[in-house]
């Protein structure tokens, strides 16, 4: 994403499965299935047959799927032309394909701005 090597993947939901719960991951974390609940990761990422519903803590994510949530990205956020979020961004850079659909507001902040919030949440 942007240039950069992904962190290793740690936590992979496929397409045919359907999980509940909470994931906390110092790697990356892929849904292509369906995932209820809050995601902290270094990096997120939800393919075109993933659907999140939950909030997301990130240094980077990139969303092809579905997100209900709001994201916090100390990083970029990437949503790609299949990528549909209802939720808010908290982020330093967002980049959005055309065809992307968003349904929120986006704040945009720098570093130090992001890191006291998560603080104070």
């Amino acid at each position: 994403m942007f240039g950069r090597k992904e962190p290793d993947m740690e936590v992979i939901i496929g397409p045919q499965s359907g999980v509940k719960g909470e994931i906390t991951s110092k790697g990356t974390v892929r849904v292509d299935g369906r995932f209820e609940g809050n995601v902290a990761a270094e990096c997120f990422i939800i393919g075109e047959s993933g659907a999140v519903t939950g909030d997301i803590i990130v240094k980077s994510c990139i969303i092809g799927g579905k997100l209900i949530g709001n994201i916090r990205a100390s990083g970029c956020v990437e949503i790609r032309h299949s990528g549909e979020i209802c939720g808010d961004i908290y982020a330093t850079r967002i980049s959005m394909a055309e065809g992307a659909k968003f349904d929120g507001r986006s704040y945009m902040q720098r570093p130090r701005e992001l890191e006291l919030r998560e603080i104070e949440a």
